[in-house]
């Protein structure tokens, strides 16, 4: 790394730390005056709250904060004439820009990598403490569809890994050949154990003298396989959302079964891409910008790039939010507006540069 790197790197960074933690301390703080008569007396669960509403609000501030930190570093540099004395040295345009937008990269590929982390379930966990019920979760009345198996539980409890309540019924060639019928089951060892099973089984040719029903009790029997509680919490939850690794086995599993996978692909969507839509406009707003301030208006520059950083990021959020309720495709909502955006802001990115 030359000094120049580390010189432009020691300024945005500088000004990406101040900008982000401004915004947090607004967000969170905001947010916790609030509702700070909603929260329980305990010490513990008003840190815990912090900490989870901050944790959420990076996931909103962090790709803002790296395009308003790259904004302020730009003003930094023009209103010092630094970005003459670079050029004037003969340092190209990408040398300048470049390692800002390497380091957001890797910067958003960290956020992406604690949204695989329970850490992806704060906005879940915050609501819960606000509502009393961090020690409690439970999710009533979930029917769901697994292989030829039709499954019922009246009680889930994502966090015990356990259900009350189970009626599982066999379905082939829409007959119904079998019904389990138990009081609990666990998830261990990434399945679902039934105890204390009721298994009824009818026979496939029915004749009134010799068919029979046949009755027999099972200590353990095993079945959704693979299916983890907080995906199947998380699946029939209109608001709730899921960590990348939770959501990649919980799409995989309900294409297996056929069942619609819109949310979870937004989520996916949202989470390993969405974010990158910072790239092209600090490529923009760099390429906006003047070597020096003589003939340059820097207070309508910096309102500007705020303006269009805030329009496009609004953009992408009411489009993932339209992709989740299940009004559009995922794939025509989140990935072909994000290709249309990367698409023009490099044709005008190349139009303004090549002057």
């Amino acid at each position: 790394m030359n000094i120049l790197t580390k010189y432009i790197l020691q300024k945005y960074l500088k000004s990406f730390f101040i900008v982000l933690i401004s915004l947090e301390l607004f967000f969170v703080g905001i947010d916790f005056f609030q509702n700070v008569k909603k929260l329980p007396d305990s010490a513990n669960l008003q840190l815990l709250y912090l900490f989870y509403n901050s944790f959420f609000t990076l996931t909103l501030t962090l790709p803002l904060s790296l395009v308003f930190g790259w904004i302020l570093t730009l003003v930094i540099l023009i209103k010092g004439n630094e970005l003459v004395a670079f050029t004037a040295l003969g340092v190209s345009k990408r040398k300048i820009y470049l390692p800002v937008l390497n380091i957001s990269f890797l910067l958003l590929l960290i956020l992406i990598g604690l949204q695989a982390t329970p850490l992806a379930y704060s906005y879940e966990q915050k609501s819960k403490i606000l509502d009393g019920e961090y020690f409690t979760s439970t999710k009533s009345d979930i029917f769901l569809k697994y292989n030829d198996y039709h499954i019922y539980f009246q009680k889930l409890f994502p966090l015990e890994k356990r259900a009350e309540n189970i009626h599982i019924y066999k379905v082939k060639d829409k007959d119904l050949v079998e019904s389990i019928i138990a009081k609990k089951a666990y998830f261990q060892n990434n399945k679902w154990y039934v105890i204390d099973a009721k298994i009824t089984t009818k026979p496939k040719n029915i004749n009134f003298e010799t068919s029979k029903m046949v009755v027999k009790h099972e200590k353990f029997l095993h079945t959704l396989e693979g299916f983890k509680p907080k995906i199947l919490n998380n699946v029939y939850e209109s608001k709730s959302t899921f960590s990348i690794l939770d959501a990649l086995s919980a799409l995989v599993l309900l294409k297996q079964q056929g069942i619609n996978t819109d949310k979870i692909r937004a989520a996916l969507y949202y989470e390993l891409i969405v974010s990158f839509f910072i790239i092209p406009i600090m490529m923009l707003v760099f390429a906006y910008s003047a070597l020096n301030s003589r003939f340059f208006n820097i207070g309508k520059f910096t309102s500007l790039s705020i303006f269009l950083t805030l329009i496009v990021w609004g953009i992408f959020f009411l489009l993932h939010k339209f992709s989740n309720n299940g009004t559009l495709s995922p794939e025509i909502s989140l990935l072909v507006p994000m290709f249309l955006w990367y698409t023009i802001s490099f044709i005008i990115y190349k139009r303004k540069t090549s002057y």
